[in-house]
C-alpha cells in the first residue's frame, strides 16, 4: 500500500507553512526604545524643524539616536535602550514646551516588505513588556447630582414660562428635588407637567403647615441608567485619551459598576499618563451675548486655537456635553469641514426652546477642562517637573444659527479638516459625564518584564529540548520526523497570533508550554499505533496507514475536549486567563494541523511510493 498525499493537500501545507513562516518572522525584529511627539491639540503638526529642535536637545544631552522620522501628523525618534527613553523624554518636553506632547513608545521595526504585507511581531501584555495598570473609579453620586441639577434647571424654567408660582427646587438626598407651592391649584398644574415631561421621577404630594409640597425622586431605574451611561461615557472618553499617550494595544475595560481598569504596555511614565486620563472637562452650549446684554449676565472667553480673540457669551448655559449623543466628522455641499451632531431627547428639546428664537445670533460650544499640568525646566543644569493645577476655558465654536435646531444639527464655518475632526471628538467623547478618582496605580519596569520574557522563554526552550530528546531516543526516525513537526507547529502558533493581533502575556507562555506537550501526545498515540501493527504482522506502509487512520479519533477526542474547556475559560475568565484561553485554542489548532497532516506528509515523503522493508521507529529497527 501506498502512502502519498493527492497534490492538493501537499500544496495546502506548502502554503500553510509558507505563511507561517512570513508572518512569524517579524518576531525576530524586536521593538525599538522610542519617543513620540504629537501635537498638545489635534489641529497642532509636528513639523520639521519642532524635530530638529528635539533632536538637537538629545545630542546636547548626551543621549544616542539610533534613528528618527517625520510622519503625517507626529515624529517619531528611536533610542538605544531604556534608560535612554526616561531621560529623553522629559529633556525633549522641556525643549518644546507645552505646546506638544511628548509620550513614551515602544517602535516596530519590521522591515518594510515584511509590513507591506499587513505582518507584524506579537502584542506584549503588560507583564511581559511593563508599564502602568491604573483603576480608577467612577464618582457616581456626583453624576447624579450633576444630571439632577441640570432636570431641576430645567423643571424651574418650564414653570416660569407656564407662569406657575414656586419656591424651592433645590436637590435634596441625591436623589430628590422638592419644590413649594402657595395653593394646591399650582401644585396641581407642576404635578400634571413633570408627570408628562419627565417619567423618570416618582411624584409625591403632600402638605406642611400652608406649604403645598411636590417631592420628585428619580426611579431606581433612572438612577441605574444615569450611573450607566456615567461609566460608558468616561469609557469612551478614557479609550480617546488613552489615544493621546501613543501608546499600542492599551486595555481600557470596566470593572464592576463603577470602575475602570488601564493598562498602559511600554509606558513607564506614571505622571503623564495620570494627568492625560485624569483630565476632568466638560461642554457648554452658549449662545452669544447681545450689545446690549448687562455685563453682569454676560462673560468673556478666549477662543481655544487663538486666545488673543475673544467672544462675549451670555451666563446662562442651553446645554452640555453630556446631552451629546453623537457627533462625526463630514464635509458640507461645498466640500468644507463640518461636524454632525445629535443630541438626546433632553438635549434636542433644549437646543430648539433656545434657538427657535435666536435665529440669525451665533452659538458657542465652550470647552471647560480641568487639569494637573506638569511644567518641565532646567534648574542649574537638572530637569525639574513642577505639578500646577489649571482651568482653562476656551471657544472651539461660534457659528451662527441659521433655522431652528433639534436634536440633530450641524456646526460649519470650520478651518480645516483636523480641527473638524477634533471637534467631533471633543463633542463625541470629551467630556467626562462625572469625574474619576485613581484608586489604585502599578508600575512594572521594563527590566522586570524582560526578565518575564526571559523566564518564560527558558521554560519553553527547556520543555521544548526535552521533548525533542524523548522522542528521538524512544522513536529514533520517526522521532526525529515528530520533531520537524513540533518546530513547525511553533512557527505556526507564533504565526497565527502575530496575524490575530493576540496580546502575550504570561500566562500565554505557560499555554505554549503546555501546547508544546500536547502537540507531541498526538505523535505518540500515532507512533505506538504504527508499532502494534508492525508486531502484528503488518507490512510497513500498511502500518503507517493504519497508524495515522485508526489513532485520528483519539487525537480528535482528546483535542476537542481540550478545546472545549480553553474557550469556557476564555468566555468566563478575565485578563490572565484570557490570555492563556486565547493562546490554547490556537495551540490546539495548530497541534492538531501539524501532528497529523505535516507529520504525515513528511513520512509520506520519506517513505511513501516505495517498497520499505522496515522501520526506524523505536529501539530497535522493526522488520517487515
Amino acid at each position: 500500500m501506498l502512502n502519498k498525499y493527492p497534490l492538493w493537500k501537499n500544496l495546502v501545507i506548502v502554503f500553510a507553512l509558507v505563511i507561517g513562516f512570513i508572518y512569524a518572522l517579524p518576531n525576530f525584529f524586536p521593538d525599538d526604545y522610542a519617543i513620540q511627539i504629537t501635537g498638545a491639540r489635534g489641529s497642532t503638526e509636528v513639523e520639521q524643524r519642532v524635530l530638529d529642535r528635539a533632536l538637537a536637545k538629545l545630542e546636547q544631552e548626551g543621549i544616542e539616536v539610533k534613528s528618527s522620522l517625520l510622519e503625517e501628523r507626529d515624529a517619531l525618534i528611536r533610542l538605544t535602550s531604556s534608560d535612554e527613553q526616561l531621560r529623553a523624554r522629559p529633556a525633549v518636553q522641556a525643549a518644546l514646551g507645552n505646546e506638544y506632547l511628548v509620550a513614551l513608545n515602544m517602535a516596530p521595526s519590521t522591515p518594510g516588505w515584511l509590513r507591506s504585507l499587513g505582518a507584524g511581531p506579537m502584542k506584549l501584555g503588560l507583564d511581559l513588556r511593563g508599564g502602568v495598570h491604573f483603576l480608577l473609579e467612577v464618582d457616581m453620586e456626583t453624576a447624579l447630582n450633576q444630571r439632577l441639577e441640570a432636570l431641576s434647571g430645567q423643571i424651574k424654567r418650564e414653570l416660569r414660562e407656564e407662569r406657575i408660582r414656586y419656591r424651592g427646587g433645590d436637590i435634596e438626598d441625591q436623589a430628590r428635588i422638592v419644590l413649594s407651592f402657595r395653593d394646591e391649584a399650582a401644585r396641581s398644574e407642576a404635578f400634571e407637567l413633570v408627570r408628562d415631561q419627565y417619567n423618570e421621577f416618582l411624584l409625591d404630594e403632600t402638605t406642611e403647615g400652608e406649604e403645598f409640597l411636590l417631592t420628585l425622586t428619580l426611579s431606581e431605574a433612572e438612577v441605574r441608567n444615569i450611573q450607566e451611561y456615567a461609566l460608558e461615557q468616561n469609557l469612551t472618553t478614557i479609550r480617546n485619551r488613552v489615544n493621546e499617550l501613543g501608546v499600542a494595544e492599551p486595555l481600557v475595560q470596566r470593572q464592576g459598576a463603577d470602575r475602570i481598569i488601564v493598562e498602559l504596555p511600554g509606558v513607564q511614565d506614571t505622571a503623564q499618563a495620570k494627568r492625560v486620563l485624569g483630565a476632568t472637562a466638560n461642554l457648554e452650549f452658549r449662545m452669544e451675548a447681545r450689545q446690549d446684554a448687562p455685563s453682569a449676565e454676560t462673560e468673556q472667553f478666549p477662543f481655544r486655537d487663538n486666545p488673543q480673540r475673544t467672544a462675549r457669551l451670555e451666563r446662562d448655559v442651553i446645554a452640555t456635553g453630556n446631552n451629546v449623543a453623537n457627533a462625526q466628522q463630514a464635509f458640507d455641499e461645498n466640500g468644507q469641514p463640518q461636524v454632525n451632531i445629535t443630541m438626546d431627547s433632553v438635549g434636542g428639546d433644549l437646543m430648539n426652546r433656545a434657538t427657535r428664537n435666536s435665529i440669525g445670533r451665533r452659538m458657542a460650544v465652550l470647552f471647560i477642562e480641568y487639569r494637573t499640568e506638569t511644567e518641565t525646566r532646567e534648574v542649574n543644569g537638572e530637569i525639574v517637573e513642577t505639578e500646577n493645577r489649571v482651568v482653562e476655558k476656551g471657544i472651539i465654536s461660534l457659528a451662527t444659527v441659521q433655522s431652528a435646531l433639534g436634536s440633530s444639527f450641524r456646526i460649519t464655518g470650520l478651518d480645516s479638516i483636523p480641527e473638524a475632526a477634533e471637534l467631533a471628538l471633543l463633542l463625541r467623547a470629551g467630556a467626562l459625564a462625572a469625574p474619576m478618582y485613581f484608586v489604585q496605580e502599578r508600575t512594572i519596569g521594563p527590566s522586570l518584564g524582560q526578565k518575564n520574557i526571559d523566564a518564560g522563554m527558558m521554560s519553553v526552550m527547556l520543555g521544548f529540548g526535552l521533548v525533542l530528546l524523548y522522542m528521538l531516543v524512544f522513536y529514533r526516525g520517526f522521532g526525529l520526523v515528530a520533531n520537524v513537526a513540533l518546530t513547525l507547529n511553533l512557527m505556526l502558533l507564533v504565526a497565527c497570533m502575530s496575524i490575530l493581533s493576540a496580546t502575550l502575556t504570561l500566562p500565554g507562555i505557560a499555554g505554549i508550554v503546555l501546547t508544546v506537550g500536547m502537540a507531541v501526545d498526538a505523535n505518540v498515540l500515532i507512533f505506538e499505533r504504527i508499532k502494534e501493527e508492525l508486531k502484528a504482522g503488518v507490512p510497513p506502509q500498511s502500518a503507517i496507514n493504519a497508524g495515522y487512520g485508526r489513532a485520528f479519533v483519539s487525537i480528535f477526542d482528546a483535542n476537542i475536549t481540550t478545546l472545549l474547556v480553553a474557550v469556557i475559560l476564555f468566555a468566563m475568565g478575565s485578563g490572565p486567563v484570557k490570555g492563556f484561553a486565547v493562546t490554547l485554542c490556537i495551540g490546539i489548532l495548530t497541534s492538531m494541523f501539524s501532528g497529523l497532516m505535516v507529520s504525515r506528509g513528511i513520512v509520506n515523503l520519506v517513505y511513501g511510493g516505495r517498497r520499505v522493508e522496515k522501520l526506524s521507529i523505536g529501539g530497535k529497527l522493526e522488520n517487515a
